[in-house]
């Protein structure tokens, strides 16, 4: 996404241990602009200043990019539609000297790629990148209920997101401090769950959730996160300027509804499965951290949002998954719910969470330990669910 968010490390010793994503040893890389083979893999060499691909052209299937990082800095490497806004897979927070590998389902047809040095701006490299043959995949009935399903839990998402968007912006509106901060953190979760699918559609998700250590030089603040630092700090917003904040962000997750719910939206399998192993990296990037709610301190109720939108969008795809890893599964229901256990000692969606700034070393340590013990097996999920579809 245009502007997401700032990846710090921390030490497993230390205040968090944030998940490593899973590394792929000795990726050969072929020459750029060459045609890939059969298998459909894909080099791709993310510098500062540069994303070459060892092929531009893969058959229609299954096509897997390895993406080694170069550069001095950490980026993120997106795959892009025809309109080359729209992100249909991606890969971020790849640490310099480290190789992430994206799995995606494509059909015949022209993409783009690009790499986002530091994660932020408009890109590097940027390449057009053609699918040969027909029409692929996804002909079952079990991966067309899996995207039926899930297509209609983001939508319902979103529909309840504005729901309640259009409730905390009329109580921001009316000068209401202490109800708007009591809805922030429930409206929001609607928004967290589906977080992957708002990160697909362009400026649009940086425009509702950038935080300020995300903005480009010279980047208009706007969203969720601008209207936390109003309420919870002594920076104010003059009554006219709150008044707009407010109308912007129902006007912007108007969009975002409409948006999801045209029947062109793009959602796909591996869309689904990528998305949930996005979800649990975007805990460990920014939710563990603390980093995500600075003002506010609700990162409990993103935290478990993030979850839960993971484990819906894992169990559209789990009987997919099963059928060519049934292992696999088992290892991720088990850890799913010890993971869920581990949230509940602090609060729920309905009775609220802890401040997470009253969470101890030792807490944020084991949280962190549960999300690494449900993102090293869910990494394998997608490739699963691809094997499985043929």
């Amino acid at each position: 996404m245009p502007f997401p968010r700032a990846l710090r490390r921390v030490a497993a010793s230390g205040a968090a241990a944030v998940l490593v994503p899973a590394l792929l040893a000795g990726c050969s890389s072929g020459a750029p602009g060459s045609a890939a083979g059969a298998a459909g893999g894909v080099t791709v060499t993310a510098s500062d200043t540069s994303c070459a691909l060892s092929a531009t052209s893969v058959r229609s299937g299954t096509t897997t990019f390895a993406v080694t990082n170069s550069g001095s800095t950490v980026t993120e490497f997106e795959l892009l539609a025809a309109d080359g806004v729209t992100i249909l897979g991606e890969l971020e927070n790849i640490g310099p000297g480290l190789t992430q590998r994206l799995s995606v389902r494509t059909t015949a047809g022209r993409y783009t790629t690009l790499c986002r040095p530091g994660m932020t701006g408009p890109g590097v490299g940027r390449t057009a990148f053609t699918v040969r043959g027909g029409t692929t995949g996804e002909s079952s009935a079990a991966a067309t209920a899996a995207v039926s399903t899930y297509r209609a839990y983001v939508r319902e998402q979103a529909a309840a997101l504005l729901t309640a968007t259009e409730g905390f912006a009329a109580l921001v509106e009316r000068g209401d401090t202490a109800s708007a901060k009591a809805a922030y953190p429930k409206a929001r979760a609607f928004y967290e769950r589906i977080e992957p699918i708002a990160e697909k559609l362009g400026d649009l998700d940086p425009q509702l959730d950038a935080r300020k250590a995300d903005l480009a030089d010279g980047a208009v603040w706007t969203g969720w996160h601008r209207l936390e630092q109003d309420l919870w700090t002594s920076t104010h917003l003059p009554a006219s300027e709150r008044k707009q904040q407010a109308t912007l962000l129902v006007h912007r997750t108007q969009q975002l509804v409409e948006r999801v719910s045209a029947p062109s939206f793009p959602l796909s399998v591996d869309g689904i499965s990528n998305g949930a192993i996005g979800l649990l990296d975007e805990i460990a990037a920014s939710k563990v951290t603390g980093e995500e709610e600075v003002y506010s301190h609700t990162d409990l109720a993103d935290f478990a949002a993030n979850v839960e939108g993971a484990q819906v969008a894992y169990r559209a795809v789990r009987g997919l998954a099963e059928g060519q890893d049934a292992a696999l599964v088992r290892t991720l229901d088990r850890r799913f719910a010890a993971l869920e256990d581990a949230l509940a000692r602090y609060g729920s969606a309905g009775a609220g969470f802890r401040s997470y700034d009253s969470l101890s070393k030792s807490d944020v340590k084991a949280l962190s330990d549960g999300v690494n013990a449900v993102s090293e097996p869910l990494s394998e999920l997608t490739a699963a669910v691809l094997e499985e579809l043929g």
